[in-house]
């Protein structure tokens, strides 16, 4: 007998065997990978960890328990906005394990990159369609800066006296640049669909499908409330976590003056595509404290205070969580 058919057989017998092993490891390395970041992430700025433990070691711990607790609704309310979406029922207790694990990722990539990647993956494992999905994701990325339109409003009307709206609008010239690279970023995306036919089809289906969606979505009022009450919640539950650490260390602002600093900063700063919207809004942050008349040392320690909790505290956890969910195929 020839030994010769067999040999086609033999040769693709090693890749059935290693394929299952390759996969295997692939999905190690990924599971690996948001620590390794997170590590990276860690030496290249020690100093603030070390300055932000120092600082808050000698605040109030009360206050900082309530700055935690303020921390942890957050990824609640997250949760909630991502439900709010999406016309299908998530499982509760996996959507908040994936926005824990989508904080760690948001604070490696800049501009949300790594929540909405997170997302994403963990959507497409739910079974939703990949078109339902970025829509939900665009959806969700659209609301979130217009609920803070509504909540600018209320504080201007509630506080008029205490909120110092002049000192913190930004001057024309910043006014202009960020107008200009709106109008810009509009044109080159419009260029880039105009000139690209390959983009046509799947940016057609997607708008097609993200239209549907929203009609759908507004048409329930349990969607429309976890939409947009989750989008509002989450920067009113982050100023309470720089209220919580401010009055903590000391610092001499009440919690209108804080949260509307917050949102007026957060607005400003927010469409620089920094990790987690770290540096560009802290600069903000501590620029609008400062002009309530807040001491720049205390501005300083708040903001160092408030990353700590809400970034580097829940980095490593969160990091443990994504690996979990991509070891057990969630993700």
């Amino acid at each position: 007998m020839s030994l010769v058919p067999l040999a086609p057989r033999a040769r693709s017998l090693p890749a059935s065997v290693r394929s299952p092993g390759a996969a295997r490891l692939a999905r190690r390395a990924l599971a690996l990978l948001p620590l390794l970041l997170v590590g990276a992430w860690a030496a290249a700025d020690w100093r603030t960890v070390r300055d932000g433990t120092a600082r808050l070691a000698s605040a109030d711990p009360w206050w900082l328990l309530a700055g935690l607790f303020y921390t942890c609704l957050g990824w609640v309310a997250a949760a909630c906005a991502r439900q709010g979406a999406l016309p299908e029922r998530l499982p509760p207790g996996l959507l908040l394990a994936s926005q824990f694990a989508a904080g760690a990722a948001n604070h490696v990539l800049p501009a949300s990159i790594g929540a909405h990647a997170v997302t994403l993956r963990f959507l497409q494992g739910r079974g939703i369609p990949l078109a339902r999905a970025t829509a939900s994701l665009a959806l969700y990325s659209l609301v979130k800066p217009l609920a803070k339109v509504p909540l600018l409003l209320f504080f201007l009307a509630a506080f008029p006296d205490v909120l110092r709206f002049g000192d913190l609008l930004p001057d024309r010239r910043t006014l202009l640049t960020v107008a200009g690279g709106v109008a810009l970023a509009l044109v080159a995306a419009a260029l880039l669909v105009t000139l690209v036919r390959p983009l046509r089809r799947p940016l057609s289906d997607l708008s097609r499908t993200a239209l549907t969606d929203v009609r759908l979505l507004h048409s329930r009022p349990s969607r429309v409330l976890a939409l947009w009450g989750g989008c509002a919640a989450a920067p009113v539950l982050q100023a309470c976590v720089i209220h919580a650490v401010g009055a903590a260390v000391g610092l001499p602002l009440t919690w209108p003056q804080v949260a509307f600093a917050f949102l007026a900063a957060g607005t400003a700063a927010g469409a620089v595509p920094a990790p987690g919207g770290i540096g560009p809004v802290d600069a903000a942050m501590v620029l609008a404290l400062a002009a309530y008349g807040a001491p720049l040392h205390l501005a300083t320690a708040t903001l160092i205070g408030y990353r700590v909790l809400t970034v580097w505290l829940p980095l490593l956890p969160g990091a443990l969580v994504l690996s979990a969910l991509v070891r057990r195929k969630v993700l």
